[in-house]
């Protein structure tokens, strides 16, 4: 029995699945319930695989205008500012970046009023210099996850 790809099999079985018992991932891997069991122990324990959650379909629940925010702010400020942001219930993801802008935000909310609300409360803040704000049209691809590549 050869183990040769198994963390990467084992991660691609869960993100076609991240609800499947262990006796599921043995039996399509073709391998023990406990060889499943120490793998995704390890992974878990190596922060690979970090928790299993739903993908919300926030159109389907009327968080159905998505904005993506980019902001330049003052360089210290920079942890405070996208500490608030991360805060923010309706910010789904927070990056710093290089480029123009220091930070890109991107939130989900029900209409472009609660939008426009916290956005124009967002640039209150003095250490933000400058702001960019792009409303989402159409989303062709969102959080997709790629299946790892499996060696030779």
């Amino acid at each position: 029995m050869t183990y040769e790809n198994l963390d990467a099999k084992l991660i691609n079985a869960l993100l076609g699945d991240g609800r499947a018992s262990l006796r599921s991932l043995a039996e399509e891997l073709d391998v023990s319930v406990t060889t499943v069991s120490n793998h995704l122990r390890d992974l878990e324990n190596e922060s690979v695989v970090e928790g299993y959650s739903p993908r919300v379909n926030y159109d389907a629940i009327g968080y159905d205008v998505t904005a993506i925010i980019q902001l330049k702010v003052e360089g210290s400020a920079l942890p405070s500012i996208t500490d608030r942001l991360e805060e923010q219930k309706q910010m789904i993801t927070v990056y710093e970046v290089t480029g123009d802008y220091d930070v890109i935000a991107v939130g989900k909310f029900r209409d472009t009023d609660g939008m426009n609300e916290q956005i124009k409360e967002l640039l209150t803040d003095t250490d933000i210099r400058e702001s960019n704000t792009s409303v989402v049209l159409n989303p062709v691809a969102e959080n997709e996850q790629f299946n790892l590549k499996l060696t030779q």
